[in-house]
């Protein structure tokens, strides 16, 4: 990959300097401080995953994904590649952003606004559940690759490392509940949980549940179990 490793992300170093402030002054920890790993809150637009096989239909024979940004998890990036997304009404969004690495099965994941638009019954699902989901039609500067299903709505989701699970007292499949601080505030009441030990703690929303809670890089989170 032709991109530098990321550096530290700002909130995991606010969230050492806040408990060593604490700590310094002698005031009584915060319970979120007390956290092995700070909690982020990221809204996940629109996007898509896609095989080994799709990338080259879309991209021409040998193509690969490149690498365009760095996400938060590890050895998560968005691509510099996208593709249009044709619905059942012939609407189109362009400029669909891959997410790679590539996965053994092709997937788009959508707002309900999005949906709605172009014309899907998008249901909620875990990521990679996608049986019985619509399919759909990408295009890319190389052809047409067509997806008999995996259109979802991905369901809210809290990744989380095993000293996150043991911390919050939960396990993977768990449910939990977020709250959002603000003019907007929102308590979201099923949250998945998804552990791994490879994970970082993070939250994934939508674009529509993160404009609902006006969600803020400032904005107050927490979870609840």
């Amino acid at each position: 990959m032709s991109l530098t490793p990321p550096a530290p992300h700002r909130i995991q170093i606010e969230h050492l300097v806040r408990r060593s402030i604490y700590q310094r002054f002698g005031k009584r920890v915060p319970r979120a401080a007390l956290a092995p790993n700070p909690l982020l809150v990221n809204i996940s637009a629109r996007h898509c995953h896609l095989t080994p096989q799709a990338v080259e239909v879309l991209f021409g024979p040998g193509a690969r994904l490149t690498p365009m940004k760095w996400l938060y998890q590890k050895g998560q990036f968005a691509a510099k590649e996208t593709v249009t997304l044709i619905g059942p009404r012939s609407r189109m969004i362009s400029n669909l952003r891959v997410l790679g690495p590539c996965r053994s099965i092709n997937q788009v994941e959508l707002a309900l606004t999005d949906s709605i638009s172009l014309g899907f019954q998008a249901p909620i699902r875990v990521s990679g559940n996608i049986a019985g989901t619509p399919g759909c039609m990408l295009m890319g500067p190389h052809g047409f690759f067509s997806m008999t299903e995996g259109v979802i709505r991905a369901a809210p989701h809290v990744h989380m490392h095993p000293e996150d699970t043991a911390f919050y007292g939960v396990k993977s499949g768990d449910y939990m509940r977020l709250r959002v601080g603000g003019p907007c505030a929102t308590t979201f009441d099923r949250l998945l949980v998804r552990a791994d030990p490879e994970f970082k703690l993070e939250v994934h929303i939508d674009t529509d549940e993160g404009n609902a809670c006006a969600l803020q890089t400032d904005s107050f989170v927490e979870l609840l179990t």
